[in-house]
């Protein structure tokens, strides 16, 4: 368990970083569709350098910074409010925290399931993105993998938080 650990963890680090990657990729391309916008309306439509689906990739930036970043962060991302749990003892505030994490892992797996069976869907009906005209299915094969992975490391997290009385800080 400890091996798997470790390996996933350097697998949803690297997802961690992809995730970044997205979030610096969707702040590049809001800033050049308003800089093209703003030099459109300055030169009042002379020069025209704006680009169709700006709105597009920001939505599936935003959407994937999100999904690659949840795997690795999930352990680590709840607040615990003291008022609450301050009476508990430290194995019914693991279990608790456990307990959050399953929900997690519920979250992700029933997303997973959904975005799986998008794919066929948009496969069928040759879906693509409005603007850009991208098949859907590469975008709902991407967030299957990713929700999936949301999944595994939240329900990781919970065995290794219940079984060894601490924190996976790899997974």
């Amino acid at each position: 368990m400890n091996s798997l650990s470790r390996v996933f963890g350097k697998l949803t680090l690297l997802m961690h970083w992809i995730g970044g990657v997205f979030l610096i990729g969707m702040m590049f391309s809001t800033l050049l569709d308003v800089i093209t916008r703003g030099l459109f309306s300055l030169t009042d439509g002379a020069v025209d350098l704006t680009f169709i689906g700006g709105v597009e990739l920001v939505k599936y930036f935003l959407l994937f910074t999100v999904l690659f970043i949840l795997p690795h962060s999930v352990s680590r991302s709840q607040v615990i409010v003291d008022l609450f749990t301050d009476n508990f003892s430290e194995r019914k505030k693991r279990l608790f925290e456990a307990f959050y994490l399953l929900c997690f892992a519920f979250l992700g797996g029933t997303m997973s399931y959904g975005f799986f069976h998008l794919i066929d869907e948009a496969a069928m009906s040759y879906e693509t993105t409005q603007d850009l005209l991208i098949p859907l299915t590469y975008f709902y094969a991407v967030a299957t993998f990713a929700t999936a992975m949301l999944c595994l490391s939240a329900t990781l997290n919970a065995f290794s938080l219940v079984l060894t009385n601490n924190k996976s800080d790899d997974a």
